[in-house]
Protein backbone atom coordinates (compact mmCIF):
# COMPACT_ATOMS: atom_id res chain seq x y z
CA UNK A 1 0.00 0.00 0.00
CA UNK A 2 1.04 3.24 -0.69
CA UNK A 3 1.28 6.19 2.39
CA UNK A 4 1.69 3.29 4.90
CA UNK A 5 3.34 5.28 7.34
CA UNK A 6 0.95 8.18 7.15
CA UNK A 7 -2.33 8.95 9.75
CA UNK A 8 -4.77 6.83 7.29
CA UNK A 9 -2.50 4.21 6.30
CA UNK A 10 -0.94 3.41 9.41
CA UNK A 11 -3.90 2.73 10.62
CA UNK A 12 -4.79 0.37 7.54
CA UNK A 13 -1.94 -1.12 8.17
CA UNK A 14 -2.43 -2.37 11.96
CA UNK A 15 -5.50 -3.49 11.04
CA UNK A 16 -4.77 -5.87 8.16
CA UNK A 17 -1.60 -6.77 10.63
CA UNK A 18 -3.78 -7.77 13.24
CA UNK A 19 -6.10 -10.13 11.18
CA UNK A 20 -3.10 -11.43 9.65
CA UNK A 21 -2.19 -10.44 6.40
CA UNK A 22 1.39 -10.10 4.69
CA UNK A 23 1.81 -6.42 3.98
CA UNK A 24 4.09 -4.35 2.07
CA UNK A 25 4.41 -0.84 2.79
CA UNK A 26 5.45 1.97 0.25
CA UNK A 27 6.29 5.59 1.49
CA UNK A 28 9.16 8.47 1.15
CA UNK A 29 10.92 7.44 3.94
CA UNK A 30 10.90 4.13 6.95
CA UNK A 31 9.30 4.33 9.71
CA UNK A 32 10.05 2.86 12.77
CA UNK A 33 6.50 2.21 14.01
CA UNK A 34 6.28 0.13 10.24
CA UNK A 35 9.26 -1.95 11.05
CA UNK A 36 7.80 -2.49 14.94
CA UNK A 37 4.54 -4.13 12.90
CA UNK A 38 6.54 -6.33 10.88
CA UNK A 39 5.95 -5.35 7.49
CA UNK A 40 8.07 -4.99 4.68
CA UNK A 41 8.99 -1.27 3.33
CA UNK A 42 9.83 0.35 0.27
CA UNK A 43 10.77 3.87 0.10
CA UNK A 44 10.31 5.54 -3.07
CA UNK A 45 8.41 8.80 -4.62
CA UNK A 46 5.32 8.68 -6.22
CA UNK A 47 6.77 10.29 -8.65
CA UNK A 48 8.98 7.15 -9.78
CA UNK A 49 7.00 5.41 -11.77
CA UNK A 50 9.41 2.24 -12.08
CA UNK A 51 9.69 1.89 -8.43
CA UNK A 52 6.07 2.54 -7.79
CA UNK A 53 4.98 -0.01 -10.56
CA UNK A 54 7.67 -2.70 -8.83
CA UNK A 55 6.33 -2.19 -5.61
CA UNK A 56 2.91 -3.74 -7.19
CA UNK A 57 4.68 -7.13 -7.37
CA UNK A 58 3.04 -9.87 -5.85
CA UNK A 59 0.66 -8.33 -4.26
CA UNK A 60 -3.58 -8.57 -4.22
CA UNK A 61 -4.64 -5.90 -3.03
CA UNK A 62 -3.38 -2.74 -3.48
CA UNK A 63 -4.43 0.32 -1.51
CA UNK A 64 -3.25 3.96 -2.36
CA UNK A 65 -3.25 6.01 0.29
CA UNK A 66 -1.10 8.58 -0.28
CA UNK A 67 -1.29 12.30 -1.53
CA UNK A 68 -0.48 15.84 -1.61
CA UNK A 69 -3.22 17.29 1.08
CA UNK A 70 -3.16 21.15 1.14
CA UNK A 71 -5.38 23.65 0.54
CA UNK A 72 -2.23 26.01 -1.48
CA UNK A 73 0.76 24.96 -3.70
CA UNK A 74 1.92 24.87 -7.37
CA UNK A 75 0.17 22.51 -9.50
CA UNK A 76 3.00 20.59 -10.43
CA UNK A 77 3.04 19.34 -7.00
CA UNK A 78 -0.39 18.11 -6.91
CA UNK A 79 -0.38 16.71 -10.36
CA UNK A 80 2.86 15.02 -10.47
CA UNK A 81 1.93 13.18 -6.81
CA UNK A 82 -1.90 12.94 -6.85
CA UNK A 83 -2.74 12.19 -10.36
CA UNK A 84 0.46 10.84 -11.92
CA UNK A 85 1.36 8.77 -8.96
CA UNK A 86 -1.88 7.35 -9.21
CA UNK A 87 -1.40 6.42 -13.22
CA UNK A 88 2.02 4.70 -11.70
CA UNK A 89 -0.21 3.02 -8.92
CA UNK A 90 -2.59 1.61 -11.49
CA UNK A 91 0.03 0.72 -14.46
CA UNK A 92 1.92 -1.03 -11.86
CA UNK A 93 -1.71 -3.11 -10.65
CA UNK A 94 -2.29 -3.76 -14.43
CA UNK A 95 1.79 -5.38 -15.02
CA UNK A 96 1.82 -7.44 -12.13
CA UNK A 97 -1.81 -8.88 -11.94
CA UNK A 98 -3.01 -6.84 -8.96
CA UNK A 99 -6.40 -7.90 -8.52
CA UNK A 100 -7.76 -5.41 -6.32
CA UNK A 101 -7.42 -1.42 -6.12
CA UNK A 102 -8.92 0.65 -3.47
CA UNK A 103 -8.26 4.39 -3.68
CA UNK A 104 -8.83 6.46 -1.01
CA UNK A 105 -9.87 10.20 -2.44
CA UNK A 106 -12.27 12.94 -0.94
CA UNK A 107 -15.79 14.23 -0.61
CA UNK A 108 -13.77 17.34 -2.16
CA UNK A 109 -13.92 15.93 -5.95
CA UNK A 110 -17.45 17.51 -5.42
CA UNK A 111 -17.28 20.56 -3.87
CA UNK A 112 -17.97 23.71 -5.87
CA UNK A 113 -18.23 26.00 -2.56
CA UNK A 114 -21.68 25.41 -1.97
CA UNK A 115 -23.91 23.67 0.53
CA UNK A 116 -23.91 20.07 0.15
CA UNK A 117 -26.72 19.13 1.97
CA UNK A 118 -26.86 15.21 2.11
CA UNK A 119 -26.06 14.54 -0.89
CA UNK A 120 -24.92 11.39 -2.79
CA UNK A 121 -22.68 9.40 -5.43
CA UNK A 122 -24.53 11.08 -7.93
CA UNK A 123 -23.06 14.49 -7.21
CA UNK A 124 -21.22 15.46 -10.48
CA UNK A 125 -17.80 16.77 -10.16
CA UNK A 126 -17.67 20.49 -10.49
CA UNK A 127 -16.40 22.69 -13.75
CA UNK A 128 -14.62 25.39 -11.78
CA UNK A 129 -11.91 24.74 -8.95
CA UNK A 130 -11.12 26.44 -5.93
CA UNK A 131 -7.98 24.63 -5.43
CA UNK A 132 -5.41 22.15 -6.87
CA UNK A 133 -5.92 19.38 -4.24
CA UNK A 134 -9.73 18.15 -5.48
CA UNK A 135 -9.18 18.91 -8.91
CA UNK A 136 -6.12 16.52 -9.18
CA UNK A 137 -7.93 13.73 -6.87
CA UNK A 138 -11.12 13.93 -9.03
CA UNK A 139 -8.90 13.25 -11.97
CA UNK A 140 -7.30 10.85 -10.14
CA UNK A 141 -10.29 9.21 -8.98
CA UNK A 142 -11.86 9.03 -12.54
CA UNK A 143 -8.99 7.45 -13.95
CA UNK A 144 -9.03 4.40 -11.46
CA UNK A 145 -12.94 4.08 -11.45
CA UNK A 146 -12.36 3.95 -15.29
CA UNK A 147 -9.56 1.53 -14.96
CA UNK A 148 -12.06 -1.12 -13.27
CA UNK A 149 -12.28 -3.92 -15.53
CA UNK A 150 -8.85 -3.30 -17.48
CA UNK A 151 -7.58 -7.03 -17.53
CA UNK A 152 -8.18 -8.45 -14.21
CA UNK A 153 -8.01 -5.29 -12.05
CA UNK A 154 -10.91 -4.50 -9.82
CA UNK A 155 -11.64 -0.96 -8.66
CA UNK A 156 -13.11 1.58 -5.90
CA UNK A 157 -12.26 4.86 -4.23
CA UNK A 158 -13.51 5.73 -1.02
CA UNK A 159 -14.39 9.56 0.21
CA UNK A 160 -13.47 9.62 4.06
CA UNK A 161 -14.40 13.12 4.98
CA UNK A 162 -12.23 15.41 7.63
CA UNK A 163 -10.15 11.96 9.06
CA UNK A 164 -9.21 12.90 12.58
CA UNK A 165 -7.98 11.04 16.35
CA UNK A 166 -4.75 10.32 17.55
CA UNK A 167 -1.45 10.76 15.96
CA UNK A 168 -3.10 12.80 13.59
CA UNK A 169 -0.37 15.43 12.76
CA UNK A 170 -2.69 17.57 10.21
CA UNK A 171 -6.38 18.53 10.89
CA UNK A 172 -6.31 18.56 14.61
CA UNK A 173 -2.87 20.40 14.88
CA UNK A 174 -3.57 22.80 12.71
CA UNK A 175 -6.65 23.50 14.27
CA UNK A 176 -5.27 23.67 17.98
CA UNK A 177 -2.61 25.91 16.84
CA UNK A 178 -4.23 28.57 14.82
CA UNK A 179 -6.81 28.79 18.42
CA UNK A 180 -3.13 29.46 19.96
CA UNK A 181 -2.69 31.53 18.32
CA UNK A 182 -5.81 33.53 18.16
CA UNK A 183 -6.16 32.89 14.73
CA UNK A 184 -9.32 31.15 14.54
CA UNK A 185 -12.74 32.94 13.19
CA UNK A 186 -16.45 31.63 12.74
CA UNK A 187 -16.81 32.10 9.21
CA UNK A 188 -20.23 32.62 7.94
CA UNK A 189 -23.29 32.42 10.38
CA UNK A 190 -21.65 29.78 12.06
CA UNK A 191 -24.98 27.32 11.59
CA UNK A 192 -23.24 24.77 9.07
CA UNK A 193 -23.12 21.16 9.32
CA UNK A 194 -20.71 19.28 8.66
CA UNK A 195 -19.50 15.30 8.34
CA UNK A 196 -16.12 14.03 9.65
CA UNK A 197 -14.83 10.41 10.18
CA UNK A 198 -12.96 8.99 13.06
CA UNK A 199 -9.93 7.53 11.42
CA UNK A 200 -10.19 3.76 12.87
CA UNK A 201 -13.84 3.75 11.51
CA UNK A 202 -12.19 5.07 7.85
CA UNK A 203 -9.23 2.28 7.88
CA UNK A 204 -12.33 -0.32 8.46
CA UNK A 205 -14.28 1.00 5.85
CA UNK A 206 -11.07 0.29 3.39
CA UNK A 207 -10.62 -3.29 4.81
CA UNK A 208 -14.59 -4.02 4.16
CA UNK A 209 -14.29 -2.38 0.70
CA UNK A 210 -11.42 -4.57 -0.36
CA UNK A 211 -12.72 -8.11 1.11
CA UNK A 212 -16.39 -6.80 -0.97
CA UNK A 213 -14.59 -6.33 -4.33
CA UNK A 214 -15.28 -8.93 -6.38
CA UNK A 215 -16.03 -9.39 -9.21
CA UNK A 216 -19.55 -8.59 -10.39
CA UNK A 217 -19.61 -6.91 -6.99
CA UNK A 218 -21.62 -3.39 -7.23
CA UNK A 219 -18.39 -1.89 -5.81
CA UNK A 220 -16.85 -2.17 -9.02
CA UNK A 221 -15.73 0.75 -10.66
CA UNK A 222 -17.56 2.95 -7.96
CA UNK A 223 -17.20 5.78 -5.17
CA UNK A 224 -18.23 5.75 -1.98
CA UNK A 225 -18.42 8.62 0.76
CA UNK A 226 -17.77 7.53 4.29
CA UNK A 227 -17.96 9.13 7.66
CA UNK A 228 -19.43 8.96 11.21
CA UNK A 229 -23.06 9.06 9.59
CA UNK A 230 -24.15 11.75 11.08
CA UNK A 231 -23.47 15.23 10.70
CA UNK A 232 -22.73 17.96 13.54
CA UNK A 233 -22.78 21.75 13.58
CA UNK A 234 -19.39 22.65 11.92
CA UNK A 235 -17.97 24.97 15.35
CA UNK A 236 -19.45 23.00 18.05
CA UNK A 237 -17.44 20.20 16.89
CA UNK A 238 -14.60 22.72 16.74
CA UNK A 239 -15.00 23.78 20.33
CA UNK A 240 -15.25 20.64 21.68
CA UNK A 241 -12.10 19.94 20.08
CA UNK A 242 -10.53 23.12 21.84
CA UNK A 243 -11.88 21.77 25.25
CA UNK A 244 -9.69 18.64 24.74
CA UNK A 245 -6.77 20.77 24.82
CA UNK A 246 -8.28 23.23 27.30
CA UNK A 247 -8.48 26.06 24.87
CA UNK A 248 -11.34 28.58 25.00
CA UNK A 249 -14.08 28.01 22.65
CA UNK A 250 -14.02 30.13 19.44
CA UNK A 251 -16.60 33.46 19.84
CA UNK A 252 -14.93 35.93 16.82
CA UNK A 253 -16.49 35.77 13.41
CA UNK A 254 -16.41 36.94 9.64
CA UNK A 255 -18.76 37.01 7.40
CA UNK A 256 -18.24 34.40 4.69
CA UNK A 257 -17.74 36.76 1.89
CA UNK A 258 -15.55 38.85 3.69
CA UNK A 259 -13.29 35.75 4.15
CA UNK A 260 -13.80 34.76 0.67
CA UNK A 261 -12.87 38.00 -0.47
CA UNK A 262 -9.37 37.79 1.92
CA UNK A 263 -9.08 34.19 0.70
CA UNK A 264 -8.77 35.79 -2.87
CA UNK A 265 -6.55 38.51 -1.85
CA UNK A 266 -4.17 36.35 -0.39
CA UNK A 267 -3.99 34.26 -3.49
CA UNK A 268 -3.16 36.79 -5.46
CA UNK A 269 -0.28 38.11 -3.01
CA UNK A 270 1.31 34.50 -2.59
CA UNK A 271 0.85 33.36 -6.20
CA UNK A 272 3.08 37.01 -7.17
CA UNK A 273 5.63 36.29 -4.38
CA UNK A 274 5.94 32.62 -5.07
CA UNK A 275 5.49 32.42 -1.48
CA UNK A 276 5.38 28.35 -0.50
CA UNK A 277 3.72 28.22 2.87
CA UNK A 278 0.04 28.62 3.46
CA UNK A 279 -1.83 31.64 3.38
CA UNK A 280 -4.16 32.14 6.10
CA UNK A 281 -7.34 32.07 4.37
CA UNK A 282 -7.84 31.03 0.69
CA UNK A 283 -11.21 30.92 -1.44
CA UNK A 284 -11.70 27.25 -1.23
CA UNK A 285 -10.98 26.88 2.92
CA UNK A 286 -13.47 29.87 3.36
CA UNK A 287 -15.93 27.85 1.30
CA UNK A 288 -14.80 24.83 3.77
CA UNK A 289 -15.28 26.75 7.03
CA UNK A 290 -18.94 28.33 5.77
CA UNK A 291 -21.01 26.19 4.35
CA UNK A 292 -22.54 22.68 5.14
CA UNK A 293 -21.04 19.57 3.27
CA UNK A 294 -21.74 16.57 5.09
CA UNK A 295 -23.24 13.07 3.09
CA UNK A 296 -25.43 9.97 2.60
CA UNK A 297 -23.33 7.33 3.30
CA UNK A 298 -26.29 4.74 2.56
CA UNK A 299 -24.34 3.24 -0.16
CA UNK A 300 -21.94 2.18 1.41
CA UNK A 301 -23.80 0.71 4.14
CA UNK A 302 -25.98 -1.15 1.91
CA UNK A 303 -22.92 -2.16 -0.82
CA UNK A 304 -20.04 -3.60 1.69
CA UNK A 305 -21.67 -3.18 5.03
CA UNK A 306 -20.08 -0.12 6.53
CA UNK A 307 -21.33 1.02 9.99
CA UNK A 308 -19.09 3.26 12.23
CA UNK A 309 -18.00 1.12 14.56
CA UNK A 310 -16.14 4.04 17.02
CA UNK A 311 -18.81 6.70 17.75
CA UNK A 312 -17.80 9.99 17.91
CA UNK A 313 -18.24 10.27 21.72
CA UNK A 314 -15.64 7.38 21.89
CA UNK A 315 -13.49 9.06 19.26
CA UNK A 316 -13.05 11.89 21.28
CA UNK A 317 -12.60 10.49 24.57
CA UNK A 318 -9.91 8.47 22.69
CA UNK A 319 -8.33 11.36 21.33
CA UNK A 320 -8.41 13.41 24.90
CA UNK A 321 -6.43 10.59 25.90
CA UNK A 322 -4.07 10.94 23.31
CA UNK A 323 -4.04 15.19 23.88
CA UNK A 324 -3.37 14.30 27.56
CA UNK A 325 -0.29 11.73 27.14
CA UNK A 326 1.48 14.26 24.59
CA UNK A 327 0.93 17.47 26.40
Amino acid sequence: MTGAGGFLGRYIVEQLVARGDDVRGLSRRRYAALDALGIEQLQADLADSQAVIAACQGRDVVFHVAAVASVWGRWELFHTTNTLGTEHVITGCQRHGVRKLVFTSSPSVTFDGSDQNGIDESAPYPEKWLCHYPHTKALAEQQVLTSNGSGDLLTCALRPHLIWGPRDQHLIPRLLNRARQRRLRIVGDGQNLIDMIYVENAALAHLQAADALTEGSPLCGQAYFISQGEAVNCWEWINKILSLANLPPVRKSLSYEKARRLGAFFEVIYGLMRWKSEPPMTRFLAAQLARSHYFDISRARRDFGYVPRISTEEGLRRLAAALATSN
